[in-house]
C-alpha cells in the first residue's frame, strides 16, 4: 500500500522527512495549524504501534504527521520495516520529503551556528553529502519532494498549507467573535471592530434579557440603516482583506466584534457577518464570548437559607434592577 490518501480507518498518516536545515520544523508548525498531531523524532520501530493506537484512539486522531530523520541514528535503518509493518496493517501513509543544495543548507548552518547531525568531527560541508547518500533511498519513495533553496520560511508554510490542506483548504478558518468592552478586549483578537454606536436594545424593556442571538434583538437591531451600511462595509472590507492574509500564510483570523456588555450589539452582527462570510464561501466559527455572563446574572442562585426576593433584580443592592436610564450593562 503506502499511497497518498487515508485508510479504511480514515487515518491520515504523514511522514516528514529530509535534509537537515531543509525546513523540518517550519513545515512541522505548518501541520500543526491545519489540525495535524505532530510527533517529532519518533523512533521509526514504534510507528506501526503508534498508528495503531490512534486508530483505536477515543479522540478520533485522524490527522498524523511524524518526523523521522538521522536524528535517530541506528533507528533510522528500521524506517523501512517500519512502513512495510503499515502497509500490512491496511494504513495509508504520505512521505513528504524536504531539501536544499548544498550551498544553500551550508549557509543556513553557518548563519543559524548549529552544528550538523553528521558532523560531530567532521566538517558541515561532509555532514551534508552523508545525510544525502543515506537519505537517498527515502527520497526515492517520497510522494511530496519540496526544495526548499529559493524558499523563505512563509513560501515554505504556504506550500505545506496547499498541498496537505483540506480540500478547498489553504483558506484561513475564521472565527467571528463577540465580546464586550466593559470586559476587556480579547487577547487572539486580530481584527477588532466596535460597533457601539448602534441603537442598543438594552434600552427596550422587552428585549433587555434576551441577547443577540434572539429573532427580536437581530430584527430590532438591524432594522436601522446604520446596521446595514455597517454589514456592506464589513463584508467588503474583510473580502479584501483576506486573500491577503491567505497569502500571508495565515491559517487562522480572528475577527472580533464588540459591544458594551457583549450581549446584543456584537452577537446579533456577529451572527450576521459570520453567515454572509459563509455565503462567501469562507471557513467560519463563531463564538460569543460574553453572553454567558449575562445569561448567568439574569438568574443569581439565593444566597444560603434565604429565598430570593419577589422583583429582585439582577444589580447590586435592594431593589429592582436597572432601568434604562442606568448604566449599559448589555449591549
Amino acid at each position: 500500500m503506502g499511497g497518498a490518501g487515508e485508510d479504511q480507518g480514515g487515518l491520515d498518516f504523514l511522514i516528514v522527512t529530509g535534509m537537515s536545515g531543509a525546513g523540518r520544523t517550519t513545515a512541522v508548525r505548518s501541520l500543526e495549524d491545519l489540525g495535524y498531531f505532530c510527533v517529532d523524532n519518533l523512533p521509526p520501530t514504534l510507528i506501526p504501534k503508534f498508528a495503531e493506537l490512534c486508530l483505536r484512539s477515543a479522540d478520533k486522531i485522524r490527522h498524523i504527521a511524524l518526523v523521522v530523520d538521522l536524528r535517530g541514528g541506528e533507528f533510522f535503518e528500521s524506517t523501512f520495516a517500519a512502513l512495510g509493518e503499515l502497509e500490512e496493517a491496511g494504513v495509508a501513509y504520505r512521505i513528504l520529503f524536504l531539501e536544499a543544495d548544498d550551498e544553500t543548507l551550508l549557509r543556513r548552518f553557518k548563519e543559524t551556528r548549529r552544528r550538523h547531525p553528521l558532523a560531530a568531527e567532521s566538517r558541515v560541508q561532509e555532514g551534508i553529502a552523508e545525510e544525502r547518500r543515506r537519505l537517498g533511498e527515502i527520497r526515492g519513495r517520497a510522494h511530496s519532494i519540496i526544495d526548499t533553496s529559493r524558499l523563505t520560511p512563509l513560501e515554505l508554510r504556504t506550500h505545506v498549507i496547499r498541498h496537505f490542506g483540506p480540500e478547498g483548504g489553504g483558506q484561513p478558518v475564521i472565527t467571528v467573535l463577540s465580546f464586550g468592552f466593559k470586559f476587556g478586549l480579547p487577547m487572539d483578537a486580530d481584527l477588532v471592530f466596535d460597533v457601539r454606536f448602534l441603537p442598543n436594545p438594552q434600552y427596550v424593556d422587552e428585549l433587555r434579557r434576551l441577547d443577540g442571538a434572539d429573532p427580536a434583538v437581530s430584527q430590532y437591531i438591524f432594522k436601522w440603516p446604520v446596521t446595514a451600511s455597517l454589514m456592506r462595509r464589513l463584508s467588503s472590507l474583510l473580502d479584501f482583506l483576506l486573500p491577503h492574509y491567505l497569502a500571508e500564510g495565515k491559517t487562522q483570523l480572528v475577527v472580533a466584534i464588540g459591544c458594551t456588555g457583549g450581549q446584543h450589539r456584537s452577537v446579533a452582527v456577529a451572527e450576521r457577518l459570520a453567515a454572509t462570510l459563509r455565503g462567501h464561501g469562507h471557513r467560519v466559527v463563531v463564538e460569543h464570548r460574553d453572553v454567558a455572563r449575562h445569561a448567568a446574572a439574569t438568574e443569581p442562585a439565593p444566597r444560603p437559607g434565604l429565598a430570593p426576593r419577589p422583583g429582585a433584580g439582577s444589580g447590586p443592592g435592594p431593589g429592582p434592577g436597572p432601568g434604562p436610564g442606568a448604566g449599559p450593562e448589555g449591549g
